[in-house]
């Protein structure tokens, strides 16, 4: 009577338990970085400390740093709570860093029209892995997804063709090599499918029950945000040019403040950003060169010379900046980007060289030189001195024409002393 009695109990309160249980999801749509790992961290935090049915992270990644990467697939290996990773929507795919995170997901699915492979390493600071850090640092990436496929049950020969051959391939490829588990249509279908699946947690061999469940949409934190938008190097740029120049306006004009404040602001942003950047510095140097040669312009009379040098610095310093990696193009700098920069700059500093051009031929308007050319007034008679009276003022002078006569008008033609010589207007 008593064990009817338990049965009967959890018959009726074993269903409110599996629909209390929530699925917390998330979306990483951009490259994998120290932004993103941490978006995944706090999730996987709070799935865990709220005992949520699983974590879904819906996936469409180029690729991003194998330190970010590193981090994310820990948590994931770590977590008490089943992470699923379902790269989608259609035209999604699950490049470089994202082939790590999917293979070292509880549950690895895929939409139809979606891809994945070509997992080029990139260094814990953004550098391209060339040279003689290559063998080094792709066969440390090997172990690394080939560790990560044994502890799931996946393809660890395929995982290390997507490392050294950038191998790639889609959806029902992957799951006919046993990359992935399933291929869903969309996120509803997902979840029908992988209910009553039992998965090996860290803790724990769990059964899915996502079916009908409840899904909590996690939102990245304002700074997650603001760190994932720095991570992008037309940012990183364009914060980099408003840095330099904020400096350069606060140069010549050092008592403004703002452009100064600004541009320090923007810099330090720059460089938080760049770290996380395959950065040529040589670039970077190029582009100093060329705000060096348009502070140069304003105090040095090169007629334009400093200024073209400056264009054609900033313009190749631009093209330099940011290094080419194979199959990671996202983290190139957009040439309207560049180009619309470079030419902002010239239209700048040819308008400001006009103006200092065009000042320089203005006739002097203070001091001895702004009296030659002056017409004033005889005052009294010179012959040959006299007295004239010019913009107000009354002075000697002495004419260089002939007798004048008081009343004609005279032309001040050169200064002696505090004489001035004149000639009959």
């Amino acid at each position: 009577m008593k064990g009817i009695l338990i049965h009967i109990i959890l018959l009726f309160f074993l269903p409110a338990i599996i629909w209390g249980q929530k699925i917390i999801a998330l979306t990483i749509d951009g490259s994998i970085n120290p932004a993103s790992a941490g978006y995944i961290h706090d999730a996987i935090k709070k799935a865990n400390d709220e005992n949520a049915g699983c974590l879904l992270i819906h996936l469409n990644t180029p690729g991003g740093l194998l330190k970010s990467t590193r981090n994310i697939v820990a948590d994931i290996m770590e977590s008490e709570v089943p992470v699923v990773v379902y790269v989608s929507p259609g035209g999604a795919h699950a490049g470089s860093a994202g082939v790590f995170i999917t293979m070292a997901a509880h549950i690895a699915a895929m939409a139809p029209g979606t891809n994945i492979g070509a997992a080029h390493p990139v260094s814990g600071n953004g550098g391209i892995v060339d040279s003689t850090m290559n063998t080094k640092v792709t066969n440390d990436a090997v172990a690394f997804i080939r560790s990560i496929a044994e502890e799931r049950k996946r393809n660890g020969e395929w995982g290390e063709a997507a490392v050294r051959n950038s191998k790639s391939i889609p959806e029902f490829d992957a799951l006919q090599n046993n990359v992935i588990d399933l291929v869903a249509i969309n996120e509803k279908d997902l979840l029908n499918k992988i209910d009553g699946r039992l998965v090996k947690t860290n803790t724990a061999t769990i059964t899915m029950q996502t079916k009908g469940v409840a899904i909590e949409r996690m939102q990245m934190r304002f700074i997650e945000k603001l760190l994932n938008l720095l991570s992008d190097p037309n940012v990183a740029y364009i914060l980099l040019m408003i840095g330099f120049y904020g400096i350069l306006f606060e140069l010549y004009n050092p008592s403004v403040l703002i452009p100064g404040i600004v541009g320090g602001i923007a810099l330090i942003l720059a460089l938080y950003a760049m770290q996380s950047l395959p950065i040529n510095y040589a670039g970077v140097a190029l582009i100093i060169f060329a705000v060096i040669l348009f502070l140069l312009e304003i105090k040095v009379t090169s007629y334009g010379m400093l200024t073209i040098g400056g264009v054609v610095a900033l313009l190749l310093g631009s093209m330099m900046l940011v290094k080419k990696v194979p199959g990671l193009e996202f983290l190139r700098i957009s040439w309207s980007v560049i180009l619309s920069t470079t030419a902002v700059t010239t239209l700048f500093f040819l308008f400001v060289l006009g103006f200092g051009l065009k000042a320089q031929r203005l006739k002097p308007v203070t001091g001895i030189q702004g009296l030659l050319g002056s017409i004033g007034e005889c005052i009294l008679p010179i012959s040959p001195t006299g007295t004239i009276s010019i913009e107000g003022e009354i002075w000697n002078a002495i004419s260089s024409s002939g007798n004048i006569t008081a009343g004609e008008k005279v032309r001040v033609v050169a200064v002696d002393g505090l004489t001035l010589v004149v000639e009959t207007a």
